[in-house]
């Protein structure tokens, strides 16, 4: 419902500019410009609401199902209730023995009367007790779980309901650091804004040290920063651009190949979200689909200078079924919902094996729009866009499941 408010609020915001003659040349230019805009907002609206019907019917099973089980507690805590409670004579404090120890079964306790109690203990390892936990593992590997969404910004305005922001997790040179923080806001027609701000501070009061102005528009949320250089898809095309942060420069762009683009393979939520770029301890990735793939998920892996693909993989999972992905460790990793509070990350396909499977990760969408998920592997954090605000999930990974 929020989405769909805020779409009738671009609408109306739209309409008003069109009617006040703030678009530039009246006439036919304006006239052009104003039913493209309309019929993409028009059609983004409608695909909000068929996508609130499926939730609305979800989360009406979802109910009855709570109800269910609230009714088979209930009359398990009656029956509980019911049964009076066992009494011992025995001290609860001297009678308990250390951790780690198992007493005889053997030994009585006889009539409940206070005597000297000694325990006839055996030692048993620790190891049999406490299963084999990697607390600190800080290898690559699997994603295990993702916590809950910590907010450091909300965006001001209507521009910022859907972005992208991120940190650079391997920058170069002195003119910018792993603390430096970028950030696009993707509502609009010709977005070229790129907001810098000195550190996770002054970003989360709102304090930029620049604007940067990009040579060519954005498309939607699928930009990335690696290496000093911000990568993005270039509005209604196909064209992948890499921007030299520190000269401020286009650095090289290229056609990605075969790749859909303007809504022709976008996520479930929409918004052009057709090519998503992503980085992880492995490099640059495109997350993309074809009209060959016949809009199953392709994870190229790019070369970061040039943006040539340097090897492609082909999931059988659809593109439009899910609502974001992001790549860890070189596995590619897709977010089953963008508006329930909480769902799942739901499907992982490992690049190294070839192969992809169902998981069931839990994941929070707390402000119920999340239009972007991207990891940062220096950070070991997911950064996310959730319906203006701008937020982080610190997730935790293990060694890879066998089988």
């Amino acid at each position: 419902m929020d989405g769909v408010l805020s779409r009738l609020t671009l609408l109306e915001a739209l309409v008003s500019r069109l009617i006040a003659g703030v678009d530039g040349d009246v006439g036919a230019r304006v006239g052009a410009n104003a039913e493209e805009g309309l019929q993409e907002a028009y059609s983004q609206v409608t695909g909000e609401r068929n996508q609130l019907q499926q939730d609305k019917e979800r989360l009406n099973k979802q109910v009855q199902e709570l109800q269910r089980r609230l009714d088979e507690l209930s009359a398990e805590a009656e029956s509980l209730r019911q049964k009076p409670c066992q009494q011992t004579h025995t001290s609860q404090h001297e009678n308990r023995p250390a951790s780690g120890m198992y007493i005889n079964p053997a030994y009585d306790s006889g009539n409940g009367s206070y005597q000297e109690m000694k325990a006839e203990v055996t030692e048993v390892p620790a190891s049999q007790l406490i299963p084999e936990v990697n607390h600190s593992f800080t290898g690559c590997g699997e994603l295990q779980s993702v916590g809950d969404p910590v907010l450091h910004r909300k965006a001001d305005s209507i521009t910022g309901k859907y972005g992208v922001w991120l940190q650079d997790p391997e920058p170069l040179g002195t003119l910018y650091t792993n603390k430096t923080v970028w950030r696009i806001d993707t509502v609009g027609k010709d977005v070229r804004q790129l907001f810098v701000y000195e550190d996770m501070e002054q970003f989360s009061k709102g304090f930029p040290m620049k604007v940067l102005v990009l040579p060519e528009s954005v498309e939607s949320t699928g930009a990335a920063v690696y290496r000093g250089s911000l990568y993005y898809q270039r509005r209604r095309s196909r064209t992948l651009i890499r921007y030299d942060l520190a000269s401020e420069t286009l650095a090289s762009r290229l056609d990605l190949p075969h790749a859909g683009f303007h809504g022709q393979h976008p996520y479930s939520w929409g918004g052009y979200t057709d090519i998503d770029l992503a980085v992880d301890e492995q490099g640059l990735w495109a997350i993309y689909s074809t009209s060959k793939a016949k809009g199953a998920i392709v994870i190229s892996q790019l070369d970061p200078e040039s943006l040539e693909v340097k090897k492609s993989w082909e999931t059988n999972i659809r593109k439009n079924t899910v609502a974001n992905a992001f790549m860890v460790c070189g596995r590619l990793y897709t977010v089953a919902s963008y508006t329930a509070p909480n769902t799942t990350i739901n499907f992982v396909y490992d690049t190294a094996a070839n192969a992809g499977r169902a998981v069931a990760v839990p994941f929070k969408n707390k402000y119920r729009y999340n239009s972007m998920v991207d990891y940062n592997h220096a950070q070991r954090k997911l950064y996310a866009w959730d319906n203006f605000h701008m937020v982080t999930y610190d997730v935790r990974l293990g060694r890879a499941s066998q089988g």
